[in-house]
This record gives structure tokens, sequence and C-alpha cells, in this order.
């Protein structure tokens, strides 16, 4: 599809899973912030989980279908989304074809961040291995930017049996919890012995705001002083994603998807995965409450998470397998073709339904 930004929303960037790889030039990851709303979405429309989509900040764009069709999906916060001024469900894949017009406005539920995934991924250029927008140094995406009035972009070639997709929904209970009232969980370290018992409980038995410098980089929150033993500087190393830095000021700061590869700060906590997205989706003057889980804890929430998406892909089949049976008044599509080589040797291979 040809796709025209008539409007670009209050910050509607190109994001995919990131960057990885290059953070020992210095170059961060970016990608999206709320990581599974992406995979999903991509699964629901029929992409790779990691394709390229457009993440969108608190109010949405308005998007002309210039050419062509596909499936759309708006996955993360529930923002108010309409067809031709018809409002659709989210966490679903609608048909949309030339002459159609895509408005996404405000909120409508808790969330702030919401994903826009269309059949066959945003196509733009892959740099460093990704499509994703780094806006601090103007790379990757559309130009480095966010998008903008006037923009046009397209997507990439469309996946097989897209059209089944039309209508598939996201079962209720794999949609995160995007609500104030969640406490997000983090397992201590890597310098959690920097911080006297007294910092660390006060960590974890206090509520912090979200202040106004909140962004792609990180959250700066407010709210009870963190004590350290003797200082918050360390000599500088790696800044995981969802890291939680005290420096001296000692309130945290939670580092997030634009995140600087290294730092000299303390840092007393680190965000389980899963729970990442659940900050990236709250707004300053928000509250944040941590909770301490095991290491075990974590990787056992990431593996559900991993799950989950893995049972979207299976539902997705089960979803299309079910419309392909009970189209029986679909004309045939006539011979399929194609070429294949296994161990050094040819085939060509001719693929044809019969009744």
């Amino acid at each position: 599809m040809k796709l025209e930004i008539v409007s670009g929303g209050l910050l509607t960037t190109v994001q995919d899973l990131g960057r990885w790889g290059f953070q020992g030039i210095g170059m961060p990851v970016a990608g999206a912030m709320d990581s599974f709303a992406l995979q999903a979405g991509n699964i629901i429309v029929g992409n790779a989980p990691n394709a390229a989509a457009l993440e969108i900040t608190v109010m949405g764009p308005t998007i002309n279908v210039v050419e062509g069709e596909g499936v759309i999906c708006l996955s993360g916060a529930p923002l108010d989304m309409r067809i031709n001024n018809e409002k659709v469900p989210h966490w679903t894949a609608i048909r949309v074809k030339g002459g159609d017009k895509i408005s996404i406005g405000g909120p409508t539920g808790p969330g702030c961040r919401a994903y826009l995934c269309v059949s066959g991924g945003i196509d733009v250029p892959v740099i460093m291995g990704s499509r994703s927008t780094y806006l601090r140094a103007h790379i990757g995406g559309l130009e480095g930017r966010a998008l903008q009035k006037q923009d046009t972009i397209s997507t990439g070639e469309l996946p097989a049996l897209w059209h089944l997709c039309d209508g598939f929904s996201c079962p209720s209970w794999m949609i995160p919890p995007y609500g104030q009232n969640v406490p997000i969980n983090v397992v201590l370290g890597p310098q959690d012995d920097y911080f006297t018992p007294e910092g660390i409980e006060t960590f974890l038995s206090s509520e912090y705001t979200i202040t106004n410098e909140a962004d792609r980089m990180g959250y700066r929150l407010d709210g009870p002083e963190i004590e350290h033993k003797s200082g918050a500087d360390i000599i500088s190393d790696a800044i995981p994603l969802g890291a939680i830095q005290v420096p001296g000021s000692r309130k945290p700061v939670a580092m997030l998807a634009d995140r600087q590869t290294t730092g000299g700060y303390t840092k007393i906590a680190v965000i389980t995965t899963p729970h990442i997205a659940l900050l990236a989706q709250r707004l300053p003057g928000e509250k944040v409450s941590f909770k301490k889980v095991s290491f075990e804890e974590a990787a056992l929430a990431l593996k559900e998470e991993k799950d989950k998406l893995r049972t979207l892909e299976i539902e997705r089949a089960n979803y299309r397998s079910t419309r392909k049976t009970h189209a029986a008044s679909t004309p045939k599509a006539g011979p399929i073709q194609w070429s294949m080589k296994i161990n050094g040797k040819n085939y060509h291979v001719t693929c044809e339904e019969i009744s």
C-alpha cells in the first residue's frame, strides 16, 4: 500500500524491535517502547513479529490510503481509531483499500502508546539491521524523524494469506493491563550493594510520580530519596533496557528504548521485560511503585510473554484455516508455481487446488 500522512499526530515514528548489536560502538537500540504490543499487532495482520510499524504517542495521525490494499491493526493503548469516520475495534485486523481514510485520535482508556501495524510492514531503509527511528541522532525510520504532514510511506510485500486475517482479534486475556495500579516488577542489581538497606526499602515501599522529563530515552521519577552508601558514581558500564539509575539527586530514573549505551550512575534494579511496557504506557503525572521479584520469576514472566505470542500465531493460523474452509463461494485460484534448490539440485513445483 501507499499511505499519505494528512497529519502526523503528536509523535508518530517508525519502529521495530530495535537496532541490536551496535551498543559497543555507541549506537542505542531504539525500537518499540511496548515490544509485546508491536509483536502482537504484527502477528494479527499476518506479518513477522519484528516488522516495522508506526508507534503512536497519545494522539495519532490521519492517514489516507492512496493505493493498494491490506489489513491494519491498532495494538497497544486504546486510542480512538476510525476508518472513513466509522469507529473500529483495537487489537483486530481490519481490511483497508485505496481511498480509505484512517484517523487515530486520543486515548479512550489507560495507556499512551499504540502501534499501527500494516500488512507487509512499513517499508523504509534498513540501517544497521533495523528500520527503527532513533530521533536524537536522526537515524532510521523516515529520514530519522517523526512523521509529518504530506509524508508518503509505503508498505512491504504482502504476506501470504493476508486477506484471511481480516477480522481476526487478539484474545482479551492476552492484552496487557495498562492500568495505574499495577506495581512494576524489578530484579535488584546490578549495583544494589551500593545502597543502604534503608535506601532499598525506600525504593521498594514508596510511590513515585512520573515527571515531565519523560521520553523515549527514560522516565525521571519524583518521590522519596534513595540513600546510597557512599555516593552515586561508578565506573561507566552498560545500561540494559529497563535499568533504574539513581544519580546524585537520589531520585530514580528508568532507562527505556532510546537510552544511552553506557552510564556512570548506580543502578539499583532492572525492570522485568513484560513490565517495561507497562511503565512506558504511563504518562507524566501518573504514579509508579516497584515490586521486587527474583531472577527466576523474571525469566518465567518473559517465557510466559513469548508463549502468549506463540499462542497468538496458532490462533491466527486456526482463524485463517477456518475462513478458508468456509469460503466455498470463492473462485479457485489458478496453479501456483515455484522453484527451490535442495542440495544443489533445482526442483520446479506446481500446486493446484482440486475439489
